[in-house]
């Protein structure tokens, strides 16, 4: 198995370290080969709100930087790690300029049956919320989500400190693992297929070929199919998913 780390740092310092921490005990784990991915090392451009990816295509993107590339290191990922400091009780710049760039994606998601986590180096206040933006972001992109780590890195750092952060980093790498080995296409929960259902509902009421959202919904079947991808729904799901479709149809009249 194939697991990347996209590290938003422009040092190789706290987070760096703390991904290939994390990584290298997966790899010890069994089938794993890794890479890191430092974002600074890379061209990425601020999305200017142009719409075209959206509307039209993410190859219209009049940005010419290494989005593709890292893209591309993702498809043939079957895990990735988003690791991350907390600068201003946020994911880094870099870190957002790169999500930013896969924003037609929250469209047109297409990571399924792959896993995701997130890693976020603090010193002190804030990282529990950055986990939970980057663990919606990681399901909302497709990916089986492991719940993020948040590590302590305020310096000076105590032999304890650094145990207990390494037993942390142990025990995620543990659950990611276990994760990758679990069943690929897990039944939504009822977020998921609401999210889902309403949104493929509101594109056929209100789009035509003419969106490339459409057309995407249209080839992948999506327009009819239960979800994403081949799931059986439980009986209270069923319903509450015929509720969904209903629902967005009248708000979309």
């Amino acid at each position: 198995m194939k697991v990347t780390a996209f590290v938003g740092s422009a040092r190789k310092k706290h987070t760096y370290r703390a991904a290939e921490s994390f990584l290298e005990k997966l790899k010890l784990k069994g089938d794993v080969e890794y890479e890191i991915v430092a974002l600074s090392d890379y061209n990425l451009k601020v999305c200017r709100g142009c719409k075209l990816c959206l509307d039209k295509g993410e190859e219209l993107c009049p940005l010419k930087d290494d989005r593709d590339i890292l893209m591309e290191k993702i498809i043939q990922s079957d895990g990735v790690v988003f690791a991350t400091p907390n600068y201003s009780f946020q994911v880094s710049g870099l870190m957002k300029v790169f999500l930013d760039r896969f924003g037609f994606l929250f469209h047109r998601p297409r990571y399924f049956g792959k896993t995701c986590t997130s890693i976020v180096a603090q010193g002190i206040y804030g990282g529990k919320e950055i986990v939970k933006y980057l663990d919606f972001i990681g399901g909302s992109l497709g990916f089986n989500v492991v719940k993020g780590l948040v590590i302590k890195t305020l310096e000076p750092m105590s032999e304890k400190d650094l145990m207990k952060t390494d037993a942390a980093i142990e025990a995620q790498s543990r659950k990611f693992h276990a994760q990758m080995a679990r069943q690929k296409y897990p039944s939504p929960s009822l977020l998921r297929l609401m999210l889902f259902r309403m949104s493929r509902t509101s594109m056929k009421k209100m789009l035509s070929d003419d969106f490339r959202d459409y057309t995407y919904f249209n080839e992948k079947g999506w327009f009819t199919d239960d979800y994403y991808y081949p799931v059986k729904l439980n009986p209270v799901k069923r319903t509450a998913g015929r509720l969904f479709d209903f629902t967005a149809g009248k708000i979309a009249m």
